[in-house]
């Protein structure tokens, strides 16, 4: 069957739609992306911004439709930080359902950082008795697997993202060195309250941050998954992405190949939570997955319908 899923998330709304053919195989019939920036002041504010939401509820709308055009017999969402952490959300969701015919799903950030770790096993080919470190970096908060041969999987969502402490930190263009400074000592301090005795041997990354900055690194004019899925992300690739960044203004970091204009005031605060975990877990370089969330909830309805009775 042809099925849709949907994540609506902090910064951007994703929709994949795919099937799985007679011989198991996986078809990608269409995968669409918007930047909405649904989380914009949700920090500070604790709702939703109306502009925003009104551009993330058109963006799912269209997506819907889209996706019905295409055959999808199904189609799944789920929100994430943004819908989370604000008080309207339950009109939000409201809204889709009257709006695009959807029952959008506002999960913990255990289940999102599940979902990571189904779309990471599933879409990349990893050595099963590697300790693997998976991570998430949205626009509101930060998931981390932890997986390891012979032991439960440990999930924590963290309260860092682009979104987040870009709003939190990020007051001048381009940001000032002590901005900078905060940011990180931010993530260093989150980090060290996760209590983890853990030296993984290989990290993950996925969603918009670690694919931008593969993006940028590779120079790309037009966005390849294809290129970007499987890509060895090296600490000092990361580090030189940065300080590119960094030492521009918004204008001119639109500009940049690989940077969709869309994420460019955010991408800095990103990057910088990227290279931060890998310090902090010891990490020389990432494997960058293309496929996020969306392809995590693929899977899991297609076990659903699959095991469900008949």
């Amino acid at each position: 069957m042809k099925l849709a899923t949907l994540d609506v998330g902090t910064n951007t709304v994703l929709m994949l739609v795919a099937e799985r053919d007679s011989s198991g195989a996986i078809q990608t019939i269409a995968d669409f992306a918007r930047i909405t920036r649904l989380g914009r002041g949700v920090d500070s504010s604790g709702r939703l911004d109306p502009d925003a939401a009104a551009q993330t509820l058109a963006a799912i709308v269209e997506f819907a439709q889209k996706a019905r055009q295409l055959g999808a017999e199904k189609i799944v969402g789920v929100a994430t930080a943004a819908l989370r952490d604000v008080s309207d959300g339950a009109e939000f969701i409201a809204q889709v359902k009257a709006r695009a015919g959807l029952d959008l799903e506002i999960i913990a950030g255990d289940t999102e950082a599940q979902l990571s770790w189904l779309a990471v096993t599933k879409g990349l080919q990893l050595d099963p008795a590697a300790k693997l470190l998976i991570v998430d970096i949205g626009g509101g908060s930060t998931e981390l697997v932890r997986a390891e041969p012979d032991r439960p999987i440990e999930l924590v969502s963290l309260q860092i993202g682009s979104v987040r402490l870009t709003e939190r930190f990020v007051h001048h263009d381009p940001p000032e060195a002590h901005e900078a400074m905060d940011l990180r000592l931010a993530v260093n301090e989150t980090l060290q309250r996760l209590d983890w005795d853990f030296r993984p041997d290989l990290m993950v990354g996925i969603a918009g941050t670690v694919t931008t900055v593969c993006a940028i690194v590779l120079g790309l004019t037009a966005y390849d998954p294809q290129v970007v899925h499987g890509h060895r992300l090296s600490q000092d690739e990361v580090i030189a992405t940065i300080a590119k960044l960094g030492a521009v203004p918004l204008v001119a970091r639109k500009q940049l190949p690989g940077l969709e204009p869309g994420g460019a005031d955010v991408i800095f605060a990103g990057a910088a939570i990227l290279e931060r975990i890998m310090s902090h877990f010891h990490m020389n370089e990432v494997v960058v997955s293309d496929q996020g969330l969306r392809w995590g909830l693929f899977w899991r309805t297609l076990d659903t319908l699959s095991t469900a009775p008949t």
